[in-house]
């Protein structure tokens, strides 16, 4: 017999070579039903595969992402088996799951192939998958698989066998395909009703340009019909949303070839929607003991060796900017961490001193790759809502729960409700890709998951995905359409402070090392707006709106009392425009919808010679008449709260 640990801890015996399925049974068959794969120990295997030894099992179903993971990859399976069936010959690189469905590399030889053909894709696979064709697992030696793809001639896979050595190499098979491929799998194929091939891109094979150009097809699949309806019209939905349509509309951004891609260029309603998000964090910082500083956008090669950031990411950053002076060089700042070291170091420190509490909205710089830009969302400037605070080793605990706080009172303003923290830990299996001791980091990880315990939060902990220097609670929010997006991030770190020998004086007369907490709760205000306005909409919170009213004149003689009203207004400070132009009262209203500018107050002769105003709230319509003063108490009190 052997012990299996379910999540919950329960201990249940089973036989030797039971298989997760087998478990699944055990419990429910309903279970059962809806089991896609399973983490044995922390791997992910096929639910049939017998378990011959004591192990920790987590049965996982399509509400779990790497139960999506291996729904999409036996899905590329599928879609490759339906190709080979249509078009006789095709050659196949590589087929991986990605965040919204999967994709599948082919070579279709010289036949050009275009999008016209999905349906005939989409109906074969669906075909095929009502088959319930089962996915079987062979492991073979690298010869075996040597001579299987040379007969085949399929010259992709022979390339990726290479790599491979011999002992590890598994195929599998369903129905009348073969692939080369570590699964897992799901049990079948009829777990797949609902297909959808979505796009068609260029590939080079292995993403080398002086190699042949492959066909990318990416498709999505679903266990019901009826999600894919939903995801679909999710889809529209976002391009509705879509920050870089909207950010045109609205005239908050724009991009400039001859500026540089990735580096946006703020328009003055933008850099008002940043300035006044600015405002609302350094005031809520300002309360919570929080001190600015500001740093300069570049610094000496040096400051990052000495940080580690030259060593990690120096191939991938901004080349150094080199000087008159010889050997002398410049990095265009990738983190405002390293300075912020600096500063902390320029007088000496009592342990009565801590914690010292450091912020800047500082701008960084970073090299992404052309094809991994996007809007806001990837750029290759950005300003970093940072904050760095040094504290004792007794205060770590605490200091973290008061950013937690202020993370939460953030998106509580802002209207991000769905969230929950990643606990984000280094990958124990490969140590070297962090620096420090495994002291240090089993100290800064208890740190944060006692922390995010007591605060009662939701979370889910992912290996791998810490920072170089230290873990993180990384929270991951939904949008109004459900989609994920890393906002707000909080880091401990215990080596940064020994790399720059940061140094206090405790209580025992002796010099000690202080603990740094690394937080951002926006994350990048690029980012940030850019999720913000995909999630409202452009439909900002009145407090945040760079223009609150517009007021409509219905003729040019109505203009000198729109002055006066406008004036009235930015006295009580409420921000607004007067739209002067030439137009219909009609147009000029159906623009201000689109600008999305949260209340239009249209002025003709009755509103000029009665001192009142007509007013229209965008989305809703209108709102009937009322004096100048009612209005301003209106828009206060919405304000306010």
């Amino acid at each position: 017999m052997i012990n299996i640990t379910l999540p919950d801890g329960s201990l249940r015996q089973y036989e030797k070579g039971t298989s997760s399925m087998q478990i699944a049974q055990s419990i429910s068959e309903g279970l059962a039903r809806n089991v896609l794969a399973a983490e044995v120990d922390g791997q992910v295997w096929d639910a049939g595969r017998a378990i011959e030894q004591d192990a920790h099992v987590k049965l996982l179903t399509w509400n779990d992402l790497q139960g999506k993971a291996t729904f999409w990859h036996s899905s590329a399976h599928l879609m490759a088996e339906a190709l080979e069936a249509l078009y006789p010959g095709t050659k196949f690189g590589i087929g991986p799951a990605i965040e919204t469905g999967f994709y599948y590399d082919v070579d279709f030889g010289d036949r050009v192939f275009s999008s016209d053909e999905f349906k005939q894709i989409e109906d074969k696979m669906l075909e095929l998958a009502r088959t319930k064709e089962e996915f079987s697992r062979k492991a073979v030696s690298k010869a075996d698989a040597i001579d299987y793809f040379t007969e085949k001639g399929d010259e992709y896979k022979l390339d990726l066998i290479k790599d491979l050595t011999d002992g590890s190499i598994t195929f599998y098979t369903q129905g009348n395909f073969t692939d080369l491929c570590r699964g897992p799998h799901i049990p079948n194929t009829s777990f797949i009703k609902a297909v959808k091939l979505m796009s068609v891109a260029g590939a080079y094979w292995r993403g080398d340009e002086s190699r042949k150009q492959l066909t990318r097809i990416y498709a999505v699949t679903f266990p019901k019909a009826s999600e894919l309806t939903e995801y679909l019209h999710m889809l529209e939905e976002a391009k509705k949303r879509d920050h870089r349509k909207l950010g045109k509309e609205m005239e908050l951004f724009a991009f400039s070839e001859k500026v540089g891609m990735g580096l946006p260029l703020w328009l003055p309603k933008g850099a008002a929607l940043r300035e006044r998000l600015t405002n609302f964090l350094q005031k809520a910082q300002v309360k919570a003991g929080y001190e600015q500083v500001i740093t300069p956008h570049i610094g000496h090669k040096n400051l990052y060796v000495t940080s580690g950031h030259y060593e990690k990411y120096g191939a991938d950053s901004f080349q150094p900017i080199k000087t008159p002076q010889e050997g002398e060089e410049f990095f265009l700042k990738p983190m405002n961490c390293p300075h912020h070291c600096e500063i902390y170091k320029t007088k000496p420190r009592s342990y009565k001193d801590l914690p010292v509490r450091y912020a800047e909205f500082g701008t960084v710089y970073r090299y992404e790759q052309s094809g991994e830009l996007h809007g806001l969302t990837r750029v290759r400037g950005f300003t970093q809502d940072d904050a760095h605070l040094f504290c004792r080793p007794d205060q770590v605990k605490d200091e973290f729960k008061k950013v937690i706080d202020l993370v939460l009172y953030v998106f509580g303003a802002l209207g991000f409700e769905d969230y929950t923290a990643q606990v984000s830990l280094r990958d124990p299996n490969n140590k070297a890709k962090y620096i420090g001791t495994d002291e240090n980091w089993a100290l800064a990880e208890s740190s944060i998951i006692e922390a995010a315990a007591e605060k009662g939060l939701r979370t889910v902990v992912e290996y791998g995905e810490a920072a170089f220097y230290g873990p993180k609670l990384d929270f991951m929010v939904r949008d109004a359409l459900g989609r994920k997006w890393q906002l707000g991030t909080i880091q401990v770190d215990y080596n940064l402070p020994e790399r720059f020998e940061l140094e206090y004086t405790g209580s025992d007369n002796q010099k000690h090392r202080p603990v740094m907490i690394h937080r951002a709760p926006f994350g990048s205000l690029e980012r940030f707006v850019a999720v913000l306005i995909e999630h409202c909409a452009g439909n900002f919170p009145l407090w945040l709106s760079p223009e609150q009213f517009i007021i409509l004149p219905i003729s040019e003689k109505y203009e000198d009392y729109a002055k006066k009203l406008s004036e009235s207004l930015k006295d009580s400070d409420i921000c607004g425009l007067i739209d002067f132009r030439d137009e219909k009262i009609g147009r000029k209203i159906r623009d201000a919808e689109v600008k999305k500018i949260p209340y239009m107050l249209i002025v003709g002769e009755k509103e000029t010679a009665e001192g009142l105003v007509s007013v229209r709230k965008h989305g809703e319509g209108d709102l009937g008449s009322m004096s100048i003063e009612e209005f301003k108490k209106q828009i206060i009190k919405e304000i306010t709260v």
